[in-house]
C-alpha cells in the first residue's frame, strides 16, 4: 500500500518538489538571518514589514522595565492632586460641619440613586473575571513568555491580604456577623434564631468575599498585563491605551484618571488610618485600663505608627511590605487558631462548613436584593451592601495597582483565581471563627449587644480562657496591618505621580505617606469621628465615576487580549490544524502526516484570515528611545541599534552607524 506524503498546514499533499523548495528556502533563511550587530532594520522586501522584522506572533512580550523611559514627577498630576488635598484640608479646618453635611448629602444621593449601578458592577465584574480565568485567555502570562514569578505564593498571598483587607479582619470579623444576628437584614429571619446565625455569616461573606476581591483583581490584572506584557506604564490610564488611543491616554484625559486614583487612594486610606488609629487606641485603653480614650492619645498613636510605616516604605516592596505582611499573616492565622482551640471548638467545626454552604446557596438571593424589595431593604443596602461595593470600588485603584506590582510572571488564570479565591477563603475561615464565637457568646448571654466593633472583639477575647495575654498580641497585629496598608498606599501614590515608576523616589513615597497621615490627624483634631466619617463618605462618592471606569476596564482589557501574541498563535494553529486534519482524513484516511511548508498562495496560508500587519497587532511592540523616537531592536539578543546598554542604562560614547 502506498504511503501518502505529508500535508502542509492547509491540508495540501507535499510532494518532492515542494520538499525541495522548502529545503532551499530554509537554506536561504539561514544565509539571510541577521547577525547581532549587523543592520537591525533591514527587511526582506518580499515579506510584510513588521517592527524590528518581527512577526507579531513571535513577540514574547515587553516588560515595562525594558522600556526606555525617563521617569520623573508628573508636575500636572502632582500639582492637581496636591491642590485638591490642600483645598480639602483647608475646608475641613474652616468649616468641618460643612464637610460632614456635604458628605452626608452626596452619600445619601449616591446610595439611593445609583445603588443599582454598584450592585450591577459587583456582579458583572465577578462573572466576567471567572469567565476570563477559565477561557483560553487565562493561559496568557502577566509578563513575558516563560518569565518567573517575582514573589513566592506565600509572600504574594500575605501581601494581598494585608493590602486588601488589613485591619478589618480583627474588628469586623466578630462584630458584623453579630450585628446581623441581633438585627437581621429585612425580610430574612427572626433575630437570635439558628437561621439568623447562618444568614448573618452568609451576609458577611457576601460583603467581604468574592465580589470584593474581584474588584481588586480586575484593576490589578489589567494594570499588570498592560505593564508586564505590553510594556506600558504602571498606571490606571495605561489600561485604556488600545481602547482610546495614545493621544487621549497620554494627554489630560489619562492624567485625570490617575489624579482621581491618587485622590481616592489618599482620602480613602487617610480615613481608614484615622479610624484604625481610633480602634487601636480603644484596644490599648481596654487592655491597659487607661480610661477614656482622647483625641490626643489617638493622634499620638497615629504619629507613632506613621514613623513606622515611613521606615517600611523606604525599605521598598521587596523588603518592608513583604516581610511585615508575611509576619502578620502568620500571626493572624495563629490568633484565629487560638480562638478556635479555646473557644466553642465543636460548634465552630460544624458551623464553618454550614455557613459557607449557606453563603453559596443564598448567593443569588443576596445579589438580587435592591430598592425593589422595599424601603427597609433600601436602607439596609445603603448602610451595608452598597456602602461596601462603593468602598471596594473606591479602593480598587490603590489595591489593584499594588497587587499588579507584586504579581509579575503569573498567568491570568493563576492571578484571577488566586486573588479572588485564596484571600476570600482565608477570610471565610477567620470571619467564621470570630463571628461564630461572638454569636455563640451572645446566645448564652456572655456578650453584651451594645458594644462598638473594637469593644466586641476585646470583650470576646476576655470571655475566652487562657488568653489574657492575647490582646497585647492583637494590638501588634493591628499595628502591622496599619503599617502595611499605609505603606502600600504610599508606594502606589508614588507610582501614580511619577509616571508609573516601579520604584518611585523615596521622598515621593514619604511625602504621600505624611500627607495621608496628616489628613487623618487634622480630621481627628478638628471633628473627632464626625469629620473622619464625612471624609469616609466622600470617598464613597468617588466610587460613582469609578464604577463606570470598572466597566470600561473590562472592555479595554478584553480588547487587548484579542491581539496578544498568544491569542494570535492559537488563531494560526487552529486554522492550520483544522484544515490540515480535515483534508488529510478526506484524502488519505488515517495515514497522513503534517509538515510546515510555504503555501502556494497567501489565500491558502494559515494566516489567511488575519491581517498581521494591522496596527493593532504591531504598533505596541515598536521600540523607542527616551524621546519616543523609533529605534531598531533585536528581540533575540536584546541589542539596540543605537548602542543603548540596558544593563547600565547608558549610551555608548560613539553611537554606531544606523541601518
Amino acid at each position: 500500500m502506498a504511503t501518502a506524503g505529508p500535508l502542509n498546514l492547509r491540508g495540501r499533499a507535499v510532494n518532492e518538489k515542494q520538499t525541495s523548495i522548502q529545503s532551499r528556502d530554509e537554506d536561504e533563511g539561514r544565509r539571510t538571518r541577521r547577525r547581532v550587530g549587523e543592520s537591525l532594520g533591514k527587511l526582506d522586501p518580499m515579506r510584510p514589514k513588521y517592527p524590528h522584522d518581527r512577526h507579531p506572533v513571535l513577540v514574547p512580550g515587553i516588560s515595562i522595565d525594558e522600556q526606555r523611559r525617563r521617569y520623573s514627577v508628573d508636575k500636572l498630576v502632582f500639582a492637581i492632586a496636591g491642590g485638591l488635598t490642600v483645598a480639602f484640608v483647608i475646608w475641613g479646618v474652616v468649616a468641618p460641619d460643612s464637610v460632614a453635611s456635604v458628605a452626608q448629602t452626596a452619600f445619601d444621593w449616591s446610595t439611593r440613586n445609583v445603588s443599582w449601578l454598584f450592585n450591577s458592577v459587583a456582579v458583572v465584574v465577578l462573572v466576567s473575571l471567572l469567565v476570563l480565568a477559565f477561557s483560553p485567555y487565562g493561559k496568557i502570562p502577566l509578563g513575558k513568555d516563560g518569565e518567573e514569578v517575582e514573589f513566592s505564593t506565600f509572600a504574594w498571598v500575605a501581601m494581598l491580604f494585608a493590602a486588601g483587607i488589613g485591619i478589618g479582619v480583627i474588628f469586623f470579623g466578630p462584630s458584623e456577623p453579630l450585628t446581623y444576628f441581633t438585627d437581621p437584614p429585612p425580610l430574612t429571619n427572626e433575630a437570635g434564631s439558628v437561621e439568623a446565625m447562618h444568614r448573618a455569616m452568609a451576609q458577611t461573606y457576601f460583603h467581604w468575599g468574592f465580589h470584593a476581591w474581584a474588584m481588586y483583581a480586575l484593576v490589578g490584572g489589567a494594570v499588570a498585563y498592560s505593564a508586564y506584557r505590553r510594556g506600558r506604564s504602571l498606571l490606571m490610564s495605561s489600561i485604556f491605551r488600545d481602547l482610546f488611543g495614545e493621544r487621549l491616554t497620554e494627554g489630560f484625559a489619562g492624567k485625570l484618571i490617575d489624579i482621581l486614583a491618587i485622590v481616592a487612594t489618599l482620602f480613602g486610606t487617610a480615613a481608614a488610618l484615622g479610624i484604625a488609629a481610633m480602634q487601636i487606641g480603644t484596644g490599648v485603653s481596654i487592655v491597659t485600663g487607661a480610661g477614656q480614650l482622647t483625641n490626643i492619645m489617638v493622634v499620638g498613636i497615629l504619629l507613632l505608627l506613621t514613623v513606622a510605616f515611613v521606615i517600611s516604605a523606604v525599605s521598598g516592596v521587596a523588603r518592608g511590605i513583604r516581610y511585615l505582611s508575611s509576619i502578620n499573616i502568620v500571626l493572624t492565622i495563629g490568633v484565629v487558631g487560638l480562638i478556635l482551640a479555646v473557644g466553642p471548638t465543636l460548634f465552630l467545626l460544624n458551623f464553618l462548613p454550614s455557613a459557607q454552604l449557606e453563603y453559596l446557596g443564598s448567593l443569588f438571593d443576596l445579589m438580587g436584593r435592591s430598592l425593589s424589595w422595599g424601603e427597609e431593604t433600601q436602607e439596609f443596602q445603603s448602610t451595608w451592601t452598597v456602602y461596601y461595593w462603593a468602598w471596594w470600588i473606591s479602593w480598587s485603584p490603590f489595591v489593584g495597582i499594588f497587587i499588579a506590582r507584586i504579581s509579575r510572571g503569573r498567568t491570568i488564570r493563576q492571578f484571577l483565581l488566586g486573588t479572588i479565591l485564596i484571600p476570600a477563603t482565608l477570610l471565610f475561615v477567620a470571619f467564621g471563627v470570630m463571628g461564630g464565637t461572638a454569636m455563640s457568646m451572645s446566645q448564652d448571654g456572655s456578650l453584651a449587644g451594645d458594644l462598638t466593633p473594637p469593644q466586641v472583639f476585646f470583650a470576646m477575647i476576655d470571655n475566652l480562657p487562657y488568653l489574657e495575654w492575647l490582646p497585647y498580641l492583637i494590638i501588634v497585629v493591628l499595628a502591622i496591618f496599619f503599617i502595611t496598608s499605609a505603606d502600600s498606599a504610599s508606594v502606589v501614590m508614588g507610582m501614580l505621580s511619577t509616571r508609573g515608576h516601579l520604584e518611585p523616589s523615596r521622598w515621593v513615597v514619604v511625602f504621600w505617606g505624611l500627607v495621608m497621615a496628616g489628613i487623618a490627624v487634622v480630621m481627628l483634631l478638628l471633628g473627632d469621628a464626625t469629620a473622619l466619617a464625612g471624609l469616609q463618605q466622600l470617598v464613597i462618592v468617588t466610587a460613582v465615576p469609578f464604577a463606570l471606569v470598572m466597566l470600561l476596564i473590562i472592555v479595554a482589557w478584553a480588547r487587548d487580549l484579542t491581539t496578544d501574541p498568544y491569542t494570535l498563535r492559537h488563531r494560526y494553529a487552529d486554522a492550520a490544524i483544522r484544515n490540515a486534519v480535515l483534508q488529510g482524513v478526506e484524502r488519505y484516511g488515517d495515514n497522513f502526516a503534517i509538515q510546515v511548508v510555504e503555501a502556494s498562495c497567501p489565500e491558502e496560508g494559515a494566516g489567511a484570515e488575519v491581517d498581521s500587519t494591522d496596527e493593532r497587532y504591531t504598533d505596541w511592540y515598536q521600540r523607542t528611545d527616551e524621546e519616543g523616537h523609533p529605534v531598531e531592536y533585536d528581540f533575540d539578543s536584546g541589542k539596540w541599534a543605537d548602542g543603548f546598554d540596558p544593563e547600565t542604562g547608558e549610551m555608548p560614547a560613539v553611537r554606531p552607524d544606523g541601518p
